[in-house]
């Protein structure tokens, strides 16, 4: 009897791709080009097995409050990528919104982001803008999936997330503090329900230790884990966030979700391949 098997491929753009010379990703994650290879040979040869594809897509805008665009230090300059900002530190004066109507609103978000206990506000490079190469999906995973579209005539989900420019959006499934007056910040209910019809989800994507763990963790909250699959070698944590990765990876372990890696799934896509005939 042929399953209901869902691929999942968090932000496969190429911001987050160490994409080989001359490309100039933003936010590049080490092995992140070899780990989209490896989803796109899932989908090429195992595809037929597959009842599902869903693409998660980072979105966002030039100012956004992860983006040095929105900050300046007490001195004046933008912050640094990599810089964490607290509630404690724009009380101090330590670093402040460029529009300083802004203020009231930020600590409002950072006072209820950390009061949550998932991140503290962590200024990235400006990626994934969108309308811009970097925001694009890599290549050989769009031409996987275009041609499983074609060969199953079916589209592939595309699920946006990100472009709120007042939270930081690092979950597919809802903002780390949704908005009450922007519904796309909120829990995605069709991404719920999409998901919940799959027997097994094969989740992929980047990057291991940001998007992939907030995503899947709310997934998680809201579908049985034991769908849940994390296709190890088709992910990669964000250098320096390694045990981040590690300690996400072992928890959805405890929570009943599978570690394989591709070479293990390709086989039980082919198996459910042949049932469909």
């Amino acid at each position: 009897m042929k399953r209901h098997y869902h691929l999942l491929i968090i932000d496969p753009q190429n911001d987050f791709c160490d994409l080989p010379s001359p490309a100039a990703p933003a936010l590049p994650v080490p092995g992140a080009h070899q780990d989209m290879l490896r989803v796109a040979s899932l989908i090429e040869r195992g595809g037929a097995g597959l009842s599902a594809i869903t693409v998660t897509l980072d979105s966002h805008h030039r100012y956004d409050v992860a983006h040095p665009t929105f900050w300046r230090t007490a001195e004046g300059a933008a912050p640094g990528p990599f810089t964490q900002i607290s509630a404690a530190d724009v009380r101090a004066g330590r670093f402040v919104p460029r529009d300083a109507s802004a203020l009231p609103r930020v600590l409002s978000y950072l006072d209820a982001l950390e009061s949550a206990g998932r991140y503290q506000l962590m200024v990235w490079p400006i990626h994934c803008e969108i309308g811009s190469w970097g925001h694009n999906v890599h290549d050989a995973v769009r031409t996987a999936y275009n041609r499983w579209e074609e060969g199953r005539h079916a589209v592939v989900a595309k699920v946006g997330k990100g472009s709120n420019p007042w939270t930081e959006h690092y979950s597919a499934v809802m903002a780390e503090v949704p908005d009450p007056a922007d519904p796309a910040s909120q829990l995605n209910r069709e991404l719920i329900a999409s998901l919940s019809q799959a027997d097994v989800i094969y989740v992929t994507g980047e990057a291991g230790s940001h998007c992939v763990k907030a995503t899947t963790e709310h997934i998680a909250d809201h579908v049985d884990p034991r769908k849940l699959v994390l296709v190890t070698d088709c992910m990669s944590p964000v250098s320096g966030f390694e045990a981040q990765y590690i300690e996400f990876a072992q928890a959805m372990q405890r929570r009943g979700a599978r570690l394989a890696t591709s070479p293990e799934v390709l086989p039980e896509l082919l198996a459910n391949a042949e049932d469909r005939q």
